[in-house]
């Protein structure tokens, strides 16, 4: 799903499923933790920087697949194996930018979430639309904090409406907001900037800035996997599939 290349000191890991919206299946989750080995290991590459092919960023994980999961041990699995891709992103000790265009929805927002530095062009839409299909953003609730105040995170998990580019920049989602096409050269020229900065010091900034980056990770795992277990998850999942509004009843 994820295709890799290298433009000066900056590596592009694409978002590459564009007919699914860049839908995050299962598989995805070692993908992106090997794109983040690859660009570790290669002292070419200063920045990594993500996009997505197509008309957005991505729409989150693949909701199709979520009813493929199997027993408690199986969901719990799946959600340590995108945590774990998530925190091998926030671990790098070498800088990060998210380039966002349309949706960046779920898992989407959240792989924004453990970039250093995110661009989005006026066309993007961030949301955590997960309890529509009685989740929770696991990732978001655990990093959330780290730059949306309480009542703005409340907001996105208790009501899943998307923001607008501005609207994420104000909360604190997003750092800079270009014309619309234009997050790709903006991302491009901070990495660049980036990469001419001294590589020592800007891994040092990153380990002191991250030392909290473990908290939260291990009750993530275990509320979303519980929550993946209950029938207001399986209707929410059936609704979806279904294209008609999820009736919940708690259990």
């Amino acid at each position: 799903m994820l295709t890799y290349s290298v433009e000066g000191a900056v590596a592009w890991a694409v978002l590459d499923r564009p007919d699914k919206l860049n839908a995050m299946a299962r598989d995805f989750w070692p993908e992106l933790e090997s794109v983040v080995e690859r660009a570790a290991a290669d002292p070419q590459v200063r920045v990594l920087a993500f996009r997505g092919a197509g008309r957005c960023f991505s729409v989150g994980g693949d909701i199709d697949s979520f009813g493929e999961l199997g027993d408690a041990a199986d969901r719990r699995a799946y959600v340590g194996e995108a945590l774990g891709a998530y925190r091998a992103v926030e671990a790098l000790a070498k800088p990060t930018i998210a380039a966002v265009h349309g949706h960046a929805l779920g898992g989407g927002c959240e792989l924004t979430l453990v970039c250093d530095v995110v661009v989005a062009d006026e066309t993007a839409r961030f949301g955590m639309p997960e309890a529509q299909v009685g989740l929770v953003p696991g990732l978001g609730v655990v990093r959330g904090l780290s730059h949306v105040n309480l009542h703005w995170m409340k907001y996105m998990v208790l009501t899943g409406e998307l923001l607008s580019a501005q609207e994420a920049v104000t909360v604190g989602l997003v750092n800079r907001v270009t014309a619309p096409g234009g997050h790709v050269a903006e991302a491009q020229r901070l990495g660049d900037l980036m990469a001419s900065r001294a590589p020592l010091a800007l891994a040092v900034g990153k380990d002191i800035l991250g030392r909290h980056a473990d908290e939260g990770y291990g009750h993530a795992i275990a509320a979303v996997s519980y929550l993946q277990g209950t029938e207001d998850s399986l209707e929410g999942i059936a609704a979806f599939r279904e294209r008609r509004d999820p009736k919940f009843e708690g259990r």
